[in-house]
């Protein structure tokens, strides 16, 4: 996943916060970027086609860049769920937002044949709390499946 990814998922799910188009300065909030570094990325992904940008008003995603979000946040869960569910690891939000940039395609297709992911995904993910809604009922599922092993 590279920038202009992180930069459409993070433009989607703040529609779905705003219902509407994303502010400039909610988006630079959510990436803990500039709003200037936000405006020149804005105009990147309107040049390729992923995103429309009207002054005052915000950025809204096209048709093509609602479907690259759409996979950047599948790909963003896959590591959450990788993390909280296989490695146990608790600042796993922390991580997966590390991991993110760094991990291609390939790398998210293998470790989504370990994970035990929801066929709803990327629907499933809540922006409010920037984690799957299942992911607290799988970690429990994991913790009593790890206590049953033990016995």
């Amino acid at each position: 996943m590279n920038t202009a990814d992180q930069y459409v998922k993070a433009i989607y799910l703040l529609q779905q916060m705003e219902n509407g188009p994303a502010s400039t300065g909610a988006l630079a909030d959510r990436l803990d970027v500039s709003p200037a570094s936000a405006n020149e990325m804005i105009g990147k992904l309107e040049s390729r086609g992923l995103a429309e940008h009207e002054k005052y008003k915000g950025v809204s995603l096209t048709d093509e860049g609602i479907v690259r979000a759409r996979d950047a946040l599948q790909t963003y869960c896959i590591i959450e769920r990788f993390l909280a569910n296989v490695l146990s690891v608790d600042e796993f939000r922390a991580e997966a937002r590390e991991l993110e940039p760094v991990i291609d395609d390939l790398v998210a297709e293998r470790l989504d044949t370990i994970i035990d992911r929801n066929p709803e995904c990327p629907d499933c993910f809540d922006p409010e709390t920037d984690a799957c809604r299942h992911l607290e009922i799988a970690t429990e599922q994991g913790v009593e499946a790890e206590e049953q092993r033990a016995d």
